[in-house]
């Protein structure tokens, strides 16, 4: 049939079709009169100024949000946790909110008198200076080598950062002399170091993902115009986000940390580009059709709205099974990355569509798209190029359009066509091959050690606090400063201190006083609501996987007293923390999926296909798994892996995964009703390989930005999620699902009416 381009200023809308006729130029330029002027620039500019106006004022609560944020770990713990019911007993024995931090000072030989006298003038300095709840101290080693002064700060000062700075520069002045080395270690230490670790969050990261995606999205667009205003429309999705996440948190209906706040930002900058991808490819395709740009804009819209809120509200309904966790931490989370999944598609449908319809076509500059007849007759054809024969004639064949070269977008989709032929002929052989190799690299995820590092591990590079808890262990018991505390009842006080000391693992133990001090007999003890407290010194490092074992132990040991015995400490949360953590992957990953099922079979209307999009997804994400535990341990010699990080893992790949199913497979639903089950998802592959491949490469890119945050949380999130991204989209969306639909056939979408009809 011969294509006709309408001459300029004609009037366009898309006509009723059948939807086995291919569009012509006519259904898709005639009939609906142009809106007004009025609206068509009025409307568009009254949302600019409302986003504009939204990105303000969120961008000044990004400096305040600071304030909701907390990075304490026992705060994100259940309230039946075990430590969580030793902190509120630790707040009945001590009217002050402590944090402790422990100064360690050595000299090369023993220490003289002098030295003593130094280190007692120096606790001195402590007290009065840093306004410390306590110091205890100045203690020296055995081999009379060190002292060690234990600093109990206010916590709001930790927080602040105020006090461990103070300590600090008090610990360099007191000791400064060639005879000392002195470092500050502990809890307080620790807080700090993880503190300037996530002050990067607002600035440095921020700005990593924005100059990394305007880099690729310049190079996918070849426009400098068009990549600034979907930056600004993801930039305006976070700003929002970000103002109704800082009330939730502000009136705790939410517990936000340093971590949810850096996922958060990647997490909208990514998403928000990708579901810009998806709208800007439609819109484009539609220039190429219609002189009228309003209503080129308005049919992309309309046609790209379904999968961006079908996908968007299935990752943000995935993110929000996170509320089944039982850590405070991940159950905020869900909320937190939710609402940033809301205002990425709301910002995508609305406030970029605004911008593009008031800078017209010239947003696409220097390659602007416009209607020819080569642009309709390849845009409207009714079998798409899938065998390598057709494609190689379409290269030969094609003519440069509207000044764009042979090498633009449209010998992007030549060799889109390439790969759906090569899936056309050979899908069995692909789908498992490729298949095989995934199940390979998935073995090994058994590998994986994720039942949590040391917390001075969590900071990468040598730090004063990894220094200090060195010299620490040199010359005391390594878990000085960071003791378990065991609360127990009066009439069982001896018995539960017997079977403390006698535990593996336990250097001393003993019942303290109303100062905080060791009781001198057990009738000194401070006993409230008959109950009295513990302390215990570890043997070990108190955060390390070896004083996890010796609570866990120790625990177990008190099991069988009467009354109830509760232990608690630094130690002690970090363990609860780790164990919830492990028991939220087993509890949160079938609920993620089954909603994600759910969806999937509504939308799609199929039984089939979406239990072949959830395997395949799930196996990329072992995959993914599998080889992350090989770089981790054997590449980048970390000590484990974080305990959330699979999880937080599954939760990303999983739902983000879906996303690009969703474009897949929704492209090949409408296309098969043309096209037939077979052809359908092969145009499909054609149509959005080029999307889903830079929504992929977009993803990624903003993910491996967390990177530059100095955590090891961070750096295994970021490469687990970027290397998952890229198995998904240049692997399991471009061969195995194709080839599997293509070898299924009809059959792919079954029970619908689709399923039966043509392959």
């Amino acid at each position: 049939m011969p294509v006709t381009v309408p001459p300029e200023g004609s009037g366009s809308s898309e006509s009723p079709q059948s939807p086995s006729t291919p569009r012509t130029q006519l259904e898709l330029d005639g009939g609906r009169p142009r809106r007004p002027v009025l609206v068509r620039i009025l409307v568009p500019l009254v949302l600019v100024l409302v986003w504009l106006g939204v990105t303000a004022f969120g961008g000044q609560t990004f400096g305040q949000i600071s304030d909701v944020v907390s990075n304490d770990q026992s705060t994100f713990l259940p309230v039946d946790a075990e430590s969580t019911q030793a902190t509120e007993y630790q707040q009945q024995f001590s009217d002050e909110d402590a944090v402790p931090a422990t100064v360690i000072a050595a000299s090369d030989g023993e220490l003289t008198p002098d030295q003593l006298a130094e280190a007692e003038s120096a606790a001195e300095d402590f007290e009065e200076v840093t306004g410390a709840v306590q110091v205890i101290g100045p203690q020296p080693s055995e081999d009379g080598e060190a002292v060690q002064i234990l600093v109990l700060l206010e916590e709001l000062a930790v927080d602040e950062g105020d006090a461990i700075v103070e300590l600090k520069e008090l610990t360099s002045e007191a000791f400064s002399s060639s005879e000392w080395t002195a470092h500050v270690t502990g809890p307080a230490a620790l807080s700090d170091d993880l503190s300037e670790a996530f002050a990067g969050i607002d600035g440095l990261l921020l700005l990593v993902a924005v100059v990394a995606v305007f880099i690729i999205l310049v190079v996918v667009y070849r426009s400098v115009i068009l990549p600034v205003l979907v930056l600004l429309s993801s930039v305006a999705a976070l700003s929002a986000a970000i103002l109704v996440i800082y009330q939730m948190a502000l009136n705790d209906w939410i517990q936000l940390n340093g971590q949810a706040q850096g996922i958060l930002s990647i997490l909208v900058i990514g998403a928000a580009t990708d579901y810009s991808l998806l709208l800007v490819a439609r819109y484009r395709e539609e220039l190429l059709l219609r002189r009228n740009r309003y209503t080129a804009l308005l049919t992309a819209v309309r046609r790209a709205a379904p999968a961006i809120l079908a996908s968007g509200g299935t990752v943000a309904v995935a993110l929000l099974c996170l509320l089944f966790s039982e850590l405070n931490s991940n159950r905020g989370l869900g909320p937190v990355t939710s609402t940033g999944i809301v205002f990425s598609m709301i910002a995508t449908l609305t406030f970029l569509p605004a911008l593009l319809a008031l800078f017209g076509r010239p947003v696409f500059w220097p390659k602007i798209p416009r209607v020819t007849e080569q642009s309709v007759t390849q845009l409207t054809a009714a079998q798409p190029a899938v065998s390598e024969q057709a494609a190689q004639t379409a290269e030969d064949t094609a003519e440069p359009v509207d000044g764009e070269s042979s090498t633009s977008s449209a010998s992007q989709a030549q060799g889109w066509a390439r790969v759906a032929g090569w899936v056309r002929r050979r899908p069995r052989p692909i789908w498992i091959v490729v298949t095989l190799l995934l199940i390979l690299a998935a073995a090994g995820a058994t590998d994986l050690r994720a039942s949590g590092v040391p917390q001075s591990d969590l900071v990468l590079g040598e730090t004063e606090t990894k220094q200090g808890q060195e010299l620490l262990e040199e010359h005391f018991d390594a878990g000085t400063g960071s003791p378990a505390d065991i609360f127990t009842a009066a009439d069982q006080a001896a018995q539960t201190l017997e079977i403390v000391e006698d535990a593996e693992g336990v250097g001393e133990a003993f019942l303290v006083d109303d100062s905080g001090a060791p009781a001198q007999e057990p009738e000194d003890a401070q006993e409230i609501d008959g109950i009295v407290e513990i302390s215990a010194t570890l043997t070990d490092p108190g955060d390390s996987l070896a004083a996890e074992e010796t609570i866990r132990e120790l625990r177990a040991d008190l099991e069988g007293l009467e009354g109830e015995v509760v232990v608690g400490g630094t130690t002690a949360t970090q363990l609860d923390t780790n164990e919830t953590a492990q028991r939220d992957l087993v509890t949160i990953v079938p609920i993620v999926l089954a909603a994600i099922g759910i969806i999937l079979v509504l939308l799609l209307r199929s039984l089939v296909t979406p239990l072949i999009l959830i395997a395949t997804t799930v196996l990329s994400y072992l995959s993914a798994l599998g080889i992350s535990a090989l770089v981790f341990n054997y590449a980048f010699g970390f000590p484990g892996a974080d305990a959330t990080v699979p999880l937080f893992g599954f939760m990303f790949l999983v739902a983000l995964g879906v996303d690009y199913n969703i474009f897949l497979m929704t492209r090949a639903r409408e296309e098969a009703h043309r096209l037939g089950a077979r052809e359908g998802l092969l145009r499909s592959l054609v149509a959005t390989g080029g999307v889903i491949t830079s929504a992929g490469i977009v993803l990624a890119a903003t993910f491996s930005a967390l990177a530059v945050l100095p955590l090891m949380f961070m750096v295994q999130l970021a490469f687990l999620v970027a290397l998952g991204v890229f198995i998904d989209t240049f692997v399991v969306r471009t061969l195995q699902v194709p080839a599997m639909g293509v070898d299924i056939g009809r059959r792919i979408w079954w029970p619908s009416a689709l399923g039966r009809g043509r392959d």
